[in-house]
């Protein structure tokens, strides 16, 4: 299901999409088609910001989207280091990947004592868990990823582009 709202201008894009994924293999294959659209289209600043409860599924949808980039070696949670970094090198230029994990975050000036503003100003994918816990530091992502747990297996995930860079990996 879509939805497209653009009243005031590109720079308000409104893009919806509704999804289930049954199982994990669901949720492998949306990661592997929004990593050919990262590599493809050459996107690699972007924001995606993941929303769900504890075991909603967030985590494994990164380590999913992180391998179909092409990294290799162990993709651990951030939950206690709040961000850990990654590098896709199969592309001709290769890029950075930032995978936060805000759970923890409580303090808005460890923003800046961690250079997070500088991170999010720089070009790299940044993907981020429990971005509500970072509100009024963090930038508006790209894409919002809302996971709900419908049965051990099944998600319902709904897609929100915020910018015209969201609505080109929607698209």
């Amino acid at each position: 299901m879509w939805w497209f709202d653009n009243r005031n201008s590109l720079n308000n894009v409104s893009i919806v999409k509704t999804l289930t994924w049954p199982d994990e293999a669901a949720t492998q294959a949306f990661a592997e088609q929004l990593a050919a659209t990262l590599s493809a289209d050459h996107l690699p600043h972007a924001c995606i910001a993941l929303h769900g409860d504890l075991g909603a599924g967030k985590t494994t949808f990164v380590r999913h989207l992180l391998r179909a980039l092409g990294v290799t070696g162990r993709i651990k949670s951030p939950t206690y280091a709040v961000v850990e970094p990654y590098e896709v090198t199969r592309l001709a230029n290769p890029w950075p990947i930032w995978h936060f994990d805000f759970y923890r975050f409580s303090d808005p000036r460890e923003w800046e004592d961690a250079g997070f503003r500088d991170i999010f100003a720089s070009p790299g994918l940044k993907l981020c868990e429990w971005p509500e816990h970072a509100s009024g530091v963090m930038p508006t992502p790209d894409l919002d990823l809302h996971l709900q747990v419908d049965t051990d297996t099944q998600r319902q995930v709904t897609l929100h582009a915020n910018t015209p860079q969201g609505a080109a990996l929607l698209a």
